[in-house]
């Protein structure tokens, strides 16, 4: 967990989430704090690599990658099989995610895709991996949440978010 973020830094980034801007104006009248305080902690947010860049968020049914596909992968062990199955199943075209992960189920991978074709293709890749053994995906027929980005903030609480840090929202 990153100690460097006060009580500023947080409700910065609540109202970037909450707003969808990061103009600083919008930011002052969100959280009371400073232009031109929240101007400098936008930059040190960047800076510290808290925020690591300015890409919109899409709606991924609007682009065309309205096929969400969750696939369960199961490799055979062995020394460093994580990266090698992990960096050949992030190469594939349309896997956005890819999770390495304890249990029964080696990796989860995530892909948007754009037809049933592509899901055909993509399940194809996987079998073409050497190491992977068994396959198990799935369609996903609607979405009911997902957050990426800065949206994620918004399933949270502030105050609760605030205390897994260290802070309570009196401290400045």
């Amino acid at each position: 967990m990153n100690n460097t973020l006060d009580e500023r830094d947080i409700k910065i980034l609540f109202a970037i989430a909450d707003r969808e801007t990061d103009n600083t104006e919008v930011l002052h009248e969100e959280t009371g704090i400073p232009k031109s305080t929240v101007h400098y902690r936008l930059q040190n947010l960047k800076e510290e690599g808290v925020i690591t860049n300015d890409l919109y968020e899409l709606d991924l049914d609007e682009v065309g990658l309205g096929l969400t596909v969750i696939s369960e992968i199961w490799a055979e062990f062995g020394e460093g099989y994580q990266e090698r199955v992990g960096e050949q199943l992030a190469a594939i075209e349309g896997v956005n995610q890819v999770y390495f992960t304890m249990g029964d189920t080696d990796f989860i991978v995530i892909g948007r895709l754009t037809s049933r074709d592509m899901v055909e293709g993509l399940v194809e890749d996987y079998e073409s991996i050497d190491e992977i053994t068994r396959t198990s995906s799935k369609f996903v027929i609607s979405t009911i949440k997902t957050s990426e980005g800065i949206g994620t903030l918004r399933d949270y609480g502030l105050d609760s978010f605030l205390e897994a840090h260290g802070l309570s929202a009196d401290e400045e």
